[in-house]
């Protein structure tokens, strides 16, 4: 029942059965991965949402298969929502990154996975600790509160940025092939 319970928690519940400090790495790592998906897209959850991720997870595995098409449930999904998808997971990674990479300047003494965890948590509007949060310098604590704010606003408004009618360009560049991989 706690595992049940720590599957769905770091969607947005923010409270615990198990100590989250007493968590092994890989279980710490999962909940990290769960913290940045979130919940679903109607709901007031931060984080990137499952069906950002769905489209990431299936652009993903239509290439792997060789197809054209991203097909979800049988609907065919546009190549506009696929890049909106990336913009918001991308940007969403970056301000974890960062947040992450600033917490391990400002606060010493702590392992570098509970300093991700904190700022997965605030950018996923969480509210779990490994119990950082009480102990933050205040530049620490104006970035939690920082990323909290960008977790729960920042995806909804880039959206909402993104999908306002983009203007029709003058002129189109030529294409560019560019080797991956």
């Amino acid at each position: 029942m706690g595992a049940f319970f720590h599957a769905i928690t770091p969607r947005t519940a923010g409270s615990n059965t198990l100590p989250i400090a007493d968590l092994t790495q890989s279980t710490l790592f999962l909940t990290i991965f769960l913290m940045f998906i979130g919940a679903g897209s109607g709901s007031t959850a931060g984080g990137i949402k499952i069906t950002t991720f769905a489209v990431l997870i299936a652009t993903v595995w239509s290439q792997l298969k060789g197809k054209e098409d991203v097909v979800l449930f049988r609907r065919r999904i546009e190549l506009q929502t696929i890049l909106k998808a990336l913009t918001v997971a991308m940007c969403g990674l970056a301000i974890v990154i960062v947040v992450t990479f600033i917490l391990s300047i400002t606060e010493k003494g702590q392992n570098f996975i509970v300093y991700l965890f904190e700022a997965t948590s605030a950018f996923g509007t969480v509210g779990l600790s490994m119990g950082l949060t009480p102990e933050l310098s205040p530049i620490g604590r104006v970035l939690i509160i920082f990323t909290m704010f960008a977790g729960r606003l920042g995806p909804i408004t880039l959206g909402f940025a993104i999908a306002k009618r983009r203007k029709k360009e003058a002129y189109r560049h030529p294409k560019g092939n560019i080797m991956i991989g």
